[in-house]
């Protein structure tokens, strides 16, 4: 059994229960707003809700944010198998999750992503997922880099034969000729700034432009100023 893809919550090794509460705070959401586009995954997309880029170009497209922070694959497959997938109908989910599961193989982290991939097709049948690519990390080469990148061929050899959904390459920038990543991207070379969020997310969003226009009028989407 492939760990990476059995629904798993978070132990609270802590001891505050703040997954849990955010869980719940999500399954609130979902009982109270209709998004058309809902984000979820772990850090990466959890900030994202602090940036220019959420703020004038995500937000008015009515989205919910359901990232948290060191989610690995299993969390969010328990997350969406437990509720925050259900009362709502987005037309579009966006999965961004795989960069924190350290102990594990691309393959068992690309078998995550695709059940989690299963999941949300079997609740949200008639959604568009949207998979960003695993994002580089580290200033120099590393393992974990190498293996976010294979994550990401595996994953993209996959995905062609499921219905509605597609993988957007948002990794192609970060690495400068020397093979380094630049603290103006990613400012602890992990997680990103305001002009590394722009870079990696206007890839999703000219997508998500693009499926949530189609019929529609363009102008309540456009971003604001």
């Amino acid at each position: 059994m492939n760990p990476a893809a059995i629904p798993t919550p978070v132990e609270d090794i802590q001891g505050d229960g703040r997954w849990m509460s955010m869980h719940k705070r999500f399954l609130t959401e979902t009982k109270e707003k209709e998004p058309d586009v809902l984000f979820i995954g772990d850090s990466l997309i959890q900030r994202l809700v602090h940036t220019e880029m959420w703020n004038n170009y995500f937000a008015p497209m009515h989205t919910l944010n359901f990232g948290i922070g060191g989610d690995q694959t299993q969390h969010v497959l328990w997350r969406i198998e437990n509720g925050e997938l259900d009362h709502i109908n987005p037309k579009v989910v966006v999965v961004l999750v795989g960069t924190n599961n350290f102990t594990f193989t691309a393959e068992q982290i690309a078998e995550g992503i695709m059940e989690i991939v299963r999941v949300i097709r079997e609740k949200q049948p008639e959604a568009y997922i949207v998979l960003p690519t695993l994002l580089p990390r580290g200033q120099h080469p590393n393992p974990l880099r190498e293996r976010n990148a294979q994550v990401n061929k595996i994953v993209n050899s996959k995905i062609s034969t499921v219905p509605k959904c597609e993988i957007v390459a948002i990794d192609k920038e970060f690495i400068q000729q020397d093979g380094t990543i630049s603290h103006h991207d990613m400012h602890d070379y992990l997680h990103l700034t305001n002009s590394g969020y722009r870079k990696a997310f206007e890839p999703v969003y000219e997508l998500l432009l693009q499926l949530l226009t189609e019929g529609e009028t363009e102008k309540d989407l456009t971003p604001s100023e």
